[in-house]
């Protein structure tokens, strides 16, 4: 800590209102510092960071932090407001505000220097000091630690001798992982307040801290030996089959934080229950981290259905790039004819365009054939691991078979998924867990599922996917520019989350069995999709002063992204102004997904952007669908981000370091 901190980086009269202004008064003594080089690129970092999770703890404090390529060196700045400002806790403002500021590439020693200053705000000792604090050089010598301790290294499972004495000769004992999206100070936050709550309770906790920025196992002695499991953690467990076959805990990150003590005697009562965890390297549910402490604020169903459902459409859309685009190339070739050649197993002459072109379509036509069936597979597999896999992919097949197509597949895979978790949940004889899940599970859940789709829905669901074609192939006027707006909103609202995802995957879904209607809605959702990083590009270049150096650089290279139908190429300034950009991009995709539906323009390649404009019926009354919608989504997000700067700015905050940044910006 002995360079992390110095008095120019603590303020004890931190006028600023909001988390905003609070985190840039504290960057631009950064920058005065020399520690940060890019004020506003900076910024748009721990923008980006709180946007995943509110910094906020209990018992006011607040801890913006986030890996910059725009800092120099490890760095905290800490701030101290009189009138508190709210940053997400559940029990109102934070009056101690740190910004914890780490190099991009920052190693585990520089990490470990980090994680110093999140145990200590766990001592309510350390913070009652930092408040009555006057001088600005002893605040920050108090935050470098350098006034002595005796307390034990905390997070390591040792615990207090009074506390394994009153507790009896063996202990209780818990292992821990906690993790946080950065890794750097909700993570041993919650490390430390476990360990602090297991010396209070006479209870061994022994912690691994994972996150983003690597992790060292427990040793598995260790983990044999423990009597529980708590997992605090915001982003996925890794390894966790380590734990299997023992009571567990599932939370959120700041669960562990906040009610450490609640989370021990909880994991106590499965034990002594002999409530046994069956995990998998699928689990991925947890408490929401802000219940009530009983244990059930799991998940809500909307969210895992979307976790599961997302699981399928990552593992389909490589089959569905590689599959299409070959499709697309083949017909560039030998025309749309050339779907009904022959097979090229038996007719084949090397010379001849049409049989490399057919063999193109045929090779395509090979991958989108697993379309249905992997993404019915992997649905079940996000939903129940490996076991899932086998009737998930059989119910894909039968949904083909059946004619329900991709809604079928999307049922297909959630009843495998569904089937397969409640046969996990049947106690069985130690002898069989060997052979349940490579031959029970999937043989039981495959006849199930085939049940189930042969004989039960497969047929309805049928009938339903010919509805939805027949509408598609009926859409005309107002219909089909309705549909392209509502694409378009789409597309661009989460630029390649789950809404964006599920507009794509629905557009997809019509190339299976491609009619004039789902031509036309592939073409809306593709042209939509470009228009937020071509705004970006385009907004980045005429008006340069409204953006940082940092994002006319992702400017240059949102144009290729956007070319190329990678939405995620906004994501940057999204993150940084989301107020201003998604609105505007939003705007854009609608206009655009409107016009393309208007047009009539056609599409029968799912990816490409550009580069497949041969294949795209009306080609440039789909380019001047695209053009306007870039052009409304840029004049937006001009008009917007210029009305900011006009907004005069406010007088210096007392003490506050100036910066060599000329531009005024005022928080939304």
């Amino acid at each position: 800590m002995s360079e992390l901190i110095t008095a120019e980086l603590v303020d004890l009269d931190l006028s600023a209102t909001t988390k905003d202004a609070a985190a840039r008064s504290l960057a631009e003594r950064m920058v005065a510092a020399h520690r940060v080089t890019d004020l506003d690129g900076f910024l748009a970092d721990v923008a980006a960071r709180e946007a995943q999770m509110p910094t906020g703890l209990d018992g006011g404090i607040g801890i913006p932090h986030c890996r910059s390529e725009h800092v120099t060196a490890p760095t905290l700045a800490f701030g101290r407001s009189g009138a508190g400002i709210d940053f997400g806790a559940a029990d109102g403002p934070a009056d101690l505000i740190f910004l914890i500021a780490a190099p991009a590439g920052a190693d585990d020693d520089h990490l470990t220097i980090l994680s110093g200053l999140a145990r200590r705000l766990m001592d309510p000792e350390f913070t009652a000091a930092l408040r009555a604090g006057t001088d600005p050089a002893a605040v920050a010598a108090l935050i470098r630690g350098e006034e002595p301790t005796e307390e034990p290294a905390p997070g390591t499972g040792e615990t207090e001798p009074e506390a394994v004495e009153a507790a009896g000769s063996v202990p209780f004992r818990i292992v821990a992982v906690t993790s946080c999206p950065t890794g750097i100070a909700h993570t041993y936050m919650a490390a430390e307040s476990l360990t602090a709550a297991g010396r209070a309770e006479g209870v061994e906790v022994t912690v691994e801290t994972q996150g983003s920025g690597g992790f060292k196992k427990l040793d598995a002695a260790v983990v044999a030996a423990a009597d529980a499991v708590i997992w605090a953690h915001d982003v996925e467990v890794r390894e966790k089959t380590r734990f299997r076959g023992k009571p567990l805990v599932d939370v959120g990150v700041k669960a562990g934080i906040n009610r450490p003590a609640e989370l021990i005697a909880e994991a106590r009562r499965k034990a002594e229950r002999g409530e046994i965890a069956a995990v998998s390297e699928a689990d991925g549910g947890k408490d929401s981290g802000d219940g009530d402490g009983s244990g059930a604020d799991r998940a809500h169903f909307g969210v895992r259905l979307r976790t599961y459902l997302m699981s399928g459409v990552s593992y389909m859309v490589p089959f569905v790039a590689a599959g299409g685009l070959l499709i697309a190339l083949s017909f560039a070739i030998g025309g749309y004819e050339i779907a009904s050649a022959e097979s090229v197993a038996d007719h084949f002459v090397w010379g001849e365009a049409d049989s490399w072109a057919a063999l193109l379509n045929q090779i395509g036509s090979a991958a989108f054939a697993f379309l249905v069936p992997v993404l019915a597979g992997y649905i079940a597999y996000g939903m129940a691991d490996r076991p899932a896999l086998v009737p998930g992919f059989v119910g894909g097949s039968i949904a083909l078979t059946v004619n329900a197509g991709f809604l079928g597949g999307l049922v297909a895979g959630l009843l495998a998924g569904a089937v397969v978790m409640a046969i996990q949940r049947v106690p069985v004889h130690a002898t069989l867990r060997g052979i349940m899940p490579v031959l029970v599970i999937p043989l039981i859940a495959s006849a199930v599922v085939g049940f189930l789709m042969f004989i039960v829905v497969g047929k309805p669901i049928a009938s339903l996917q010919s509805a939805l074609t027949d509408w598609l192939n009926g859409l005309s006027g107002s219909n089909a520019v309705i549909l392209g707006v509502v694409l378009g909103l789409m597309m661009c609202f989460d630029m390649g989350g789950p809404l964006n995802k599920v507009a794509y995957a629905f557009a997809v879904g019509g190339l299976a069995d491609p009619t004039d209607g789902s031509l036309k809605v592939m073409a809306a959702v593709m042209a939509a999709g470009m228009v937020p990083p071509l705004a970006m590009a385009l907004a980045t270049t005429v008006r340069k002063k409204l953006f940082t150096k940092t994002e006319r650089e992702n400017g240059r290279a949102a144009w290729v992204l956007g070319a190329s139908f990678i939405t995620e190429g906004a994501i940057p300034f999204a993150a940084a102004d989301p107020l201003r950009v998604i609105p505007s991009v939003m705007a854009g995709g609608a206009v655009t997904g409107a016009l393309s539906m208007a047009f009539g323009a056609t599409l029968r390649a799912p990816h490409g952007g550009v580069f497949v404009v041969p294949l795209i019926g009306e080609p440039f009354l789909y380019l001047l669908a695209i053009a306007a919608g870039t052009l409304v989504a840029t004049a937006l997000v001009v008009l917007l981000k210029g009305a900011r700067r006009a907004v005069p700015a406010p007088a210096p905050e007392a003490g506050a370091t100036g910066s060599d940044d000329s531009r005024v910006t005022v928080a939304a």
